[in-house]
């Protein structure tokens, strides 16, 4: 009896790139959530309260410092992404497809 493995491998082959595509998101997604922690940060260090300063204006100032941290993390520019790619892209590769014969 012979086991084909062409179904295994155009499925093992086809979700390389998948897990890649997934690897590259969440990397990206990684360093905005550590841009927003970084940015976060910056604004509590203000000695000063603003004369503008209440509960709606800080929650708007933290939407769009999310946004500020999410455009950052795609153009790439701090390399967080990057290095975490580097670092594990290696192990995001599809598991090798084995076919098994029968004596």
């Amino acid at each position: 009896m012979q086991l084909s493995s062409t179904p295994s491998a155009t499925a093992a082959s086809g979700a390389a790139p998948a897990n890649k595509a997934s690897l590259e998101k969440t990397a990206q997604q990684f360093e905005a959530i550590f841009l927003r922690q970084m940015i976060g940060a910056m604004r509590s260090a203000s000695l000063a309260e603003g004369i503008s300063d209440s509960s709606a204006t800080e929650q708007f100032r933290d939407m769009a410092d999310a946004r500020t941290a999410d455009a950052m993390a795609g153009t790439g520019s701090l390399g967080i992404a990057t290095l975490l790619l580097r670092q594990f892209g290696g192990t995001v590769a599809a598991p090798a497809a084995s076919s098994t014969e029968g004596p």
